[in-house]
């Protein structure tokens, strides 16, 4: 499934509208923030959720609003944003969350098992950026397509679950032919279609087994319906698109999958060309960066002190460095962190104070992460707009008077 939906509703036609109108907005490939509605009630699967910290682009896709991110390493559920390809599976599978059963294949003693055995079979903890791909598609000039996220569609979370790697042990070991980890969802598809063009289905180099685990558990919580419960595939590092929801078979493959979603989906297709299993896959997360506060299209500053406050990332590796710009990146000053190291998978919160002088200021910043590799000055360009971690997109004017 792309990030198009089959049929766009009024909310989703508005914002794109508001978005193909937003060209004297734009400034270094970046964008000011409109002033948002009181929010709408949200649909029932995520009633529970802070309506005020999001912004709806339908009722499968959720995105956190910038205002939302507070000074916190890890996003409380409340507020994590949501995407879906299909609507979730009845909230009746978390009645009974032990009796839940997984299908496996490609193991020497493949068999089903239970939510339950596997809490059997060991544990761990883990914090990870949960990020979709589309990510910072909003700043990209022109039209692309794909749900317009800025930078909301992007949470840290802690996961607890199994390791994958214990699961493959307890049956037996893989079979030798394996070069993937496929995972497939439980959501129900439509009557009277080919299942494979809407199959939830994605398949991940076996590589990622060392740090792959199946999670039951989110920031202390049972895994809530909305975010893949009562069981999801993590995948610490890769795109939130490899990290299955509702994962109902687990399979270990000579192949990809042959599903819509792995072969021509979530792939980096050059420009005007048609999508297919020859463009590189979406799977580890580029490093990036973005300014939380002061928030874009805000108020203006009062001039003096002002202190930019940001997050970075740098997908399976650490971070090692931050560096801020407020003169649109013709100089640079290195950043504090300001919150405590959760690994090499979670986002850093970083903290830059600098005086400001009346008048009209960008804002930038940039990582570098462990193995010195630093964040790009400009985007990678491809169909479907994924993958912009450009630091010149993500820059921010902001008025000082």
């Amino acid at each position: 499934m792309s990030e198009s939906l089959p049929t766009a509703s009024r909310s989703d036609l508005s914002r794109r509208h508001w978005l193909g109108g937003a060209a004297g907005l734009c400034l270094l490939g970046g964008w000011q923030s409109p002033v948002f509605a009181e929010p709408r009630v949200l649909p029932g699967y995520v009633a529970w959720k802070d309506a005020s910290a999001l912004e709806e682009h339908s009722h499968l896709a959720l995105e956190t609003r910038r205002s939302a991110v507070g000074s916190s390493v890890i996003t409380p559920a409340s507020q994590l944003f949501v995407r879906s390809h299909l609507p979730p599976p009845e909230a009746r599978i978390l009645s009974d969350r032990d009796a839940w059963v997984l299908q496996t294949a490609g193991l020497k003693q493949a068999r089903d098992i239970t939510l339950g055995e596997l809490r059997d079979l060991g544990l761990e903890t883990v914090a990870t950026v949960l990020q979709s791909a589309g990510n910072g598609r909003a700043f990209i000039p022109g039209k692309v397509n794909g749900l317009p996220w800025g930078v909301g569609a992007a949470g840290c979370v802690v996961w607890s679950g199994v390791p994958l790697r214990r699961v493959v042990s307890a049956l037996g070991g893989l079979d030798p032919a394996a070069r993937f980890i496929t995972a497939t969802g439980a959501e129900v598809l439509p009557e009277g279609i080919d299942p494979l063009s809407l199959l939830p289905e994605r398949s991940v180099p076996l590589l990622a087994l060392d740090d792959a685990l199946l999670a039951w558990e989110m920031n202390g919580e049972p895994l809530p319906l909305a975010h893949g419960g009562p069981l999801r595939l993590i995948v610490p590092g890769y795109y939130a698109e490899n990290q299955i929801k509702y994962i109902r078979r687990l399979a270990f493959t000579e192949q990809e999958s042959a599903a819509r979603m792995m072969a021509r989906d979530y792939r980096l297709t050059p420009m005007g060309a048609e999508p297919g299993p020859g463009d590189a896959p979406l799977w580890e997360m580029d490093l990036k960066s973005w300014i939380n506060s002061p928030a874009p299209g805000g108020r203006a500053l009062k001039p003096g002190l002002v202190r930019v406050l940001g997050v970075a990332f740098g997908g399976t590796r650490a971070v090692r460095q931050v560096e801020v710009s407020v003169d649109g990146g013709q100089r640079w000053g290195v950043a504090q962190f300001s919150g405590p190291d959760l690994g090499r998978f979670a986002w850093r919160q970083f903290v830059f104070e600098t005086e400001l002088r009346t008048g009209s200021h960008v804002l930038a910043c940039r990582v570098t992460d462990a193995e010195g590799r630093e964040q790009p000055r400009l985007r990678t360009d491809n169909a479907g707009g994924f993958a912009n971690n450009s630091w010149l997109d993500h820059a921010i004017k902001v008025q000082v008077a």
